[in-house]
């Protein structure tokens, strides 16, 4: 899947302009019809078979009592009408365990996109160095790790990283808020308070609500006037009782308490996805940087302009506009990627299916609600790195 980079006017007259859109819409209806047709006389032969054989096809055993415990995952529960986050439990349905599982894919995928996109870029600008010893050590790192199958990636990361961290009552401490050991990664977190006022959460929501609006606005004066009320009412809902505070861990005898946890499977999985799309992203970067022009490198140099301050205003500006298609693809990849976490066993969305399907004896249905989501998860990023790629472009002048 990739994201839409151009759009090929129709020319002509009217007339015939009229003719290609119609008979164009008029093949692609029929594409779809098939492909509709197709997966219609699939679903309805697999049901027959099915059914030859006493097997019902059916989802409604999702609202089925799970009776299986998870390693970690949250679910969604109510207090009252106040909703809160509670871990899973073997009382709760096959389709709250499912969506424990999304939780912990969507927790990977969002933080190996964030941090593969820096220590990529990174390592990307590092292929290009001047410095030998940097240059050389970005290419090896690169060429190890693509050239390696993930899959021994996250066996290697686990097992033979994060398994040997000291144990818990020797545990590691650094910066004063990092605590790793066998029992995982302890981080700074955020806290809720449970005695902040429904005005204070209000106005944080309002004021993160304001700055995210302020975002997608273009026009400086409404983007000024949105900042201004997100910092208001952030401010306001500080002198109200402000609702979050910062978690840091604790060092203890048994372990850590406090901050936010990654558990050694989840550290294991991000470890080995983020590298590795790290690898694939530096080399996204590097070639995008060798696409630009080199006379933008002499012509800065004249000017007087340093390497890091012509890297930083001019060449990564036009490089983050070339290469987004690229990204996109590269994070879909990496959303499907986490499937291997089954492997040191990460309890994803497709390792809590399987878990399912095998109590249930549902097998297909869990294939078929596996392959869904990862396809509607692909969508999401496909479309948001659209919006995005539009976004640049037009600032761009492209």
């Amino acid at each position: 899947m990739s994201i839409q980079t151009t759009d090929i006017p129709f020319s002509g007259p009217p007339r015939h302009r009229l003719l290609l859109l119609t008979r164009r819409y008029l093949q692609q209806a029929a594409i779809v019809g098939v492909a509709v047709a197709l997966v219609v006389w699939f679903g309805c032969s697999v049901r027959h078979a099915l059914a030859q054989k006493g097997i019902q096809f059916s989802f409604g055993y999702l609202w089925n009592s799970a009776g299986i415990s998870l390693s970690e995952g949250v679910v969604i529960a109510f207090e009252g009408l106040r909703p809160i986050l509670r871990p899973f439990s073997s009382t709760d349905t096959n389709a709250q365990a499912l969506l424990a599982g999304l939780g912990n894919t969507l927790k990977v995928t969002l933080s190996a996109i964030l941090l593969s996109t820096a220590f990529g870029t990174i390592v990307g600008i590092g292929r290009l160095s001047t410095n030998w010893l940097v240059r050389n050590l970005s290419f090896g790192l690169v060429e190890c790790v693509r050239n390696t199958p993930l899959l021994i990636q996250i066996v290697f990361w686990y097992f033979a990283v994060v398994l040997r961290f000291p144990p818990a009552d020797a545990a590691s401490s650094w910066f004063g808020g990092l605590i790793a050991s066998r029992s995982g990664v302890f981080l700074p977190g955020i806290a809720v308070s449970d005695v902040a006022s429904p005005v204070s959460w209000s106005l944080l929501v309002c004021g993160f609500g304001a700055a995210f609006a302020a975002l997608f606005v273009g026009h400086r004066a409404t983007k000024a006037a949105l900042c201004a009320a997100s910092a208001a009412a952030v401010t306001g809902s500080i002198i109200v009782g402000f609702p979050l505070a910062l978690d840091l861990p604790v060092a203890t005898r048994f372990g850590a308490n406090g901050g936010t946890v990654l558990t050694p499977e989840m550290t294991a999985i991000l470890l080995a996805i983020v590298v590795n799309s790290s690898a694939y992203v530096a080399e996204i970067v590097r070639g995008a940087i060798d696409a630009l022009p080199k006379g933008q490198w002499e012509a800065s140099a004249a000017l007087g302009l340093s390497r890091s301050h012509t890297l930083r205003d001019i060449i990564l500006p036009q490089v983050f506009r070339v290469v987004l298609p690229s990204f996109a693809n590269r994070y879909i990849s990496l959303t499907k990627d986490t499937s291997l976490g089954i492997a040191i066993g990460y309890p994803d969305l497709f390792n809590v299916s399987g878990t399912v399907s095998n109590q249930t004896g549902r097998n297909l249905e869990g294939v078929i609600i596996v392959m869904l989501t990862y396809l509607v998860l692909s969508w999401i990023i496909s479309a948001c790195m659209n919006l995005i790629n539009a976004r640049a472009n037009a600032r761009g002048g492209s």
